[in-house]
């Protein structure tokens, strides 16, 4: 896998968020998750969302904050232009974020996806991650009830 050794990763701005909820279908294709961005993500977790820029051009991010009742973090967002996929960009951004996560005490990282989302789950089980719950029909590991009744979800977790 070829890396972009150009890509710059800084804290999301304002101005980042802005220009990065006007484009989600580069992001996410069709359906993009609109309803999962807010924010808040931004103004109150702000040290703990990142961009990963080529020039001036936001081409991956990663939307994460710490556990208030444990010593873990969680990855809520993460994504990748569909033009710069398959150049290490989101495990930059998982490495940058576990970086911040550990430097203020947390001792794990965690993130959750729906069991359909099959690229989400190779990605995450690719940089180490171990997925939690009991098998499903296709044996992917799920939590039931996760997000909510009859909404299972498949959770990430890793030491860090």
């Amino acid at each position: 896998m070829a890396t972009d050794q150009s890509v710059q990763i800084t804290n999301t701005t304002k101005a980042d968020f802005d220009h990065i909820v006007t484009e989600l279908d580069e992001f996410w294709g069709e359906n993009p998750p609109a309803h999962l961005h807010h924010c808040s993500l931004i103004h109150q977790f702000g040290d703990s969302a990142f961009v990963a820029k080529d020039g001036d051009k936001i081409v991956a991010y990663l939307f994460g904050f710490l556990a208030q009742n444990a010593p873990s973090s969680y990855v809520h967002l993460i994504a990748v232009r569909e033009s710069h996929k398959g150049r290490g960009l989101g495990t930059k951004l998982y490495e940058r974020f576990v970086e911040f996560a550990r430097s203020r005490g947390a001792r794990e990282v965690r993130a959750q996806t729906t069991p359909a989302n099959l690229r989400s789950i190779a990605f995450h089980k690719s940089i180490g991650m171990e997925l939690l719950g009991e098998p499903d029909e296709r044996g992917i590991p799920v939590m039931r009830g996760q997000g909510g009744p009859g909404k299972d979800r498949v959770v990430f977790r890793m030491d860090i």
